[in-house]
């Protein structure tokens, strides 16, 4: 599957200390699973997750989900060491916290040297600092293994001191900025967590929302909210027929070297076209997912 048309609607962080859990996300109905060995898991945990989340990988058995294992950062006492673990083992991607700048890319992209290549870099984006280097921080995807951001809301509120209201008005320029500055260097990006297990309609508002922002997917915490994460971010029936009578009209020979044609009332550019053949290849990447 080629990473434009991969699913990442919704990607589950999963404590990796807690066996159950890990065992438990081989069935879940994810696009991605992230191990987790930060926030989710105590100090003295740390080396357990590490463990447990390396051997999990390799022991493989999650089926079409991408598996991803979130690190300590370096600047803390693990960060290192699971670097070095998660480079061995292998998993799809290592999503890291809070990097602030390129030159943290760098670093994290060189303790990394060892991974396979299919192994590729996320990045946290939560921190004050990296609001204002988000070009600099996504340039460097062209000289790294860089690949994908995740929006870290809650860890934001913490350093604005900031109120997470419903429409999550405090965030909206960050949220833009960094969607545009990710979709400019081709990554993609992820929406932060809805931390209201309860909530499920709160859940459905803001999934739609980052939808309208242009995320390709939410990140989430609860096994619970899976199926509206799913369904807010795959393609409706209505678009993929647009999309499909979009691709056909540009296909057609009448309508060779046209840049811009009249599709069912309405008017579609080239660039119309680029975003209606992704959008057919998820939509048949999560229909063969589902079959």
């Amino acid at each position: 599957m080629s990473d434009i048309a991969r699913p990442r609607r919704s990607a589950l962080y999963m404590p990796a200390s807690n066996a159950k859990a890990v065992e438990k996300a081989r069935t879940l109905d994810a696009d991605v699973i992230i191990l987790d060995l930060e926030d989710a898991v105590a100090p003295e945990m740390k080396v357990a997750a590490r463990e447990a989340a390396v051997a999990a990988v390799k022991a493989g058995g999650f089926g079409p989900r991408e598996i991803v294992i979130r690190t300590n950062g370096l600047d803390t006492p693990w960060g290192a060491d699971d670097l070095a673990a998660a480079a061995e083992a292998g998993p799809d991607a290592v999503l890291v916290p809070k990097v602030n700048d390129a030159a943290d890319v760098r670093a994290y992209d060189a303790a990394l040297a060892a991974a396979p290549a299919h192994t590729r870099l996320w990045t946290m984006i939560e921190t004050g600092k990296a609001a204002f280097h988000l070009w600099e921080i996504a340039a460097a995807s062209s000289s790294s293994r860089l690949s994908a951001w995740v929006m870290g809301v809650n860890d934001f509120a913490k350093e604005m001191r900031a109120r997470q209201t419903p429409d999550r008005a405090p965030f909206l320029p960050l949220l833009t900025l960094s969607v545009a500055a990710a979709r400019a260097h081709g990554l993609t990006i992820l929406d932060g967590v809805h931390n209201d297990i309860e909530d499920l309609a709160g859940l459905e508002a803001v999934c739609l929302q980052g939808v309208d922002f242009g995320f390709d997917g939410k990140t989430l915490i609860h096994p619970k909210h899976l199926e509206i994460c799913n369904r807010v971010f795959s393609p409706s029936p209505d678009e993929i027929a647009w999309s499909e009578a979009v691709i056909a009209a540009f296909k057609a020979p009448e309508n060779a070297g046209k840049g811009a044609l009249r599709v069912d009332g309405k008017m579609a550019e080239r660039l119309h076209l680029a975003q209606a053949e992704r959008l057919v290849q998820v939509a048949a990447s999560i229909a063969a997912k589902v079959g």
